[in-house]
């Protein structure tokens, strides 16, 4: 298994189009887009699959959720409908061979279909 890539992405490592950063969480686009909006938010700090949340990351989870609302209204999708998908570990969201998505992420999709 490859590095993860979203902890490239979020130590800057790896170059991507940050559309949102505090700190904690990092919204950028998804290379491979299935909407007109499809921003992808992790948390800076890994956390390996849902199944390694603790109480400690409540407030982080809660936080990552209510910016993914301002960004879809930021983006002008929130008024007709936007998704939120959480990808639990890397089975749930293969990338290639070289790169895995070994870390919680949430995509936000929106827009016309």
């Amino acid at each position: 298994m490859g590095a993860c890539i979203f902890c490239e992405i979020a130590s800057g490592r790896t170059e991507t189009r940050v559309i949102f950063d505090d700190g904690d969480v990092l919204a950028f686009p998804d290379v491979h887009p299935q909407a007109p909006l499809h921003l992808l938010l992790i948390p800076r700090i890994h956390i390996p699959n849902t199944l390694a949340l603790a109480p400690l990351h409540d407030q982080l989870v809660g936080k990552l959720v209510r910016i993914a609302a301002q960004l879809a209204t930021d983006k002008a999708v929130a008024a007709d409908g936007y998704r939120l998908l959480t990808n639990p570990n890397a089975q749930a969201c293969p990338l290639s061979p070289s790169d895995t998505a070994n870390n919680t992420n949430t995509s936000n999709t929106g827009g016309p279909r």
